[in-house]
């Protein structure tokens, strides 16, 4: 049955021809989204840049400089012009658009992308005709759009705009036919109902926010509500299915934390549920990996 790997471990995400993390340090970080780069705070970035002293020189189009206010806030300003409708990049045959949001992310997580590769790599390991699965808290559906290569994705987000972009990006990538449920639902009360009327996924992935709202004001807090939505997750799960996937930002926990959370509803199931942080590796001559997140998963084998 499963137990809880003894060892963390770390997934990194190396840069791509879209996508780079540049340099990083004193709490900040450099990264290229296409043709245009960025300075975006990161607190796990304790030590110092490699390319320059203080970061002071780093040439950037703009940069995110974040409130007073811990849990939020702040805004973008720009030395150099960028598309205020954003810009098309891609990951593998995945198409999507990068814009600059009021929350500091560009419309994507790339550390996630070894995630999408990982989930992936499993599908196809027993691969079948009507293999299902299920992403919580979608955004704007990368990780769906490069799931549905291997069968039939159930996209939930709360957002209403999220799902449109996830829709567009669908089209962007010319995967508009692609086998995707897109749904407008709170994610918890989404399970809830698919536990009700029995369903079951060969995976799940799921990637909550510390704190958000549902399409009709439903409050999510982390730490209250992550509980209830695993038990939910695993009566959608069974001897048969391949994997479920959680990661978890921005909070004061242990890896080691959320992988208790599943090993208490998941115990009963074959597999191992591993644990760790998601990093990106730095590119050039001394790159470092940059944590940006931790995660827990249960695998069946």
């Amino acid at each position: 049955m499963a137990q809880i790997a003894p060892e963390p471990i770390i997934l990194a995400g190396e840069g791509w021809d879209d996508y780079a993390l540049i340099d990083s340090g004193h709490g900040r970080k450099l990264e290229r989204f296409g043709p245009y780069r960025f300075i975006r705070p990161e607190p796990q970035a304790l030590w110092s840049p490699r390319l320059d002293e203080d970061g002071s020189e780093w040439d950037a189009h703009g940069e995110f400089v974040p409130g007073s206010d811990e849990d939020g806030g702040g805004r973008w300003y720009f030395d150099q012009p960028v598309p205020d409708e954003g810009w098309p990049i891609g990951w593998r045959d995945v198409r999507f658009t990068a814009q600059c949001t009021p929350f500091r992310h560009l419309g994507f997580f790339p550390d996630m992308a070894p995630v999408w590769d990982w989930m992936g790599g499993t599908l196809a390991q027993t691969p079948r005709e009507d293999s299902t699965t299920l992403n919580l808290f979608g955004y704007t559906g990368v990780g769906t759009l490069a799931l549905s290569e291997y069968g039939l994705v159930t996209h939930v987000d709360a957002s209403k705009k999220s799902v449109a972009q996830a829709k567009a990006n669908a089209q962007l990538s010319g995967l508009a036919d692609r086998p995707v449920r897109w749904l407008v639902d709170d994610a918890a009360k989404f399970a809830a109902r698919e536990v009700r009327r029995q369903k079951r996924y060969d995976g799940i992935i799921l990637d909550p926010p510390k704190f958000g709202r549902g399409p009709d004001g439903e409050v999510w807090r982390l730490e209250e509500h992550l509980p209830g939505l695993i038990s939910s997750c695993r009566k959608l799960v069974d001897d048969d299915s391949q994997f479920l996937f959680l990661t978890v930002y921005a909070v004061r926990m242990s890896s080691l934390a959320i992988a208790g959370l599943l090993a208490e509803y998941f115990a009963d199931l074959p597999g191992v549920i591993e644990h760790g942080d998601l990093a990106v590796r730095e590119e050039g001559d001394g790159a470092r990996l940059l944590p940006t997140a931790i995660f827990a998963r249960w695998r069946s084998r």
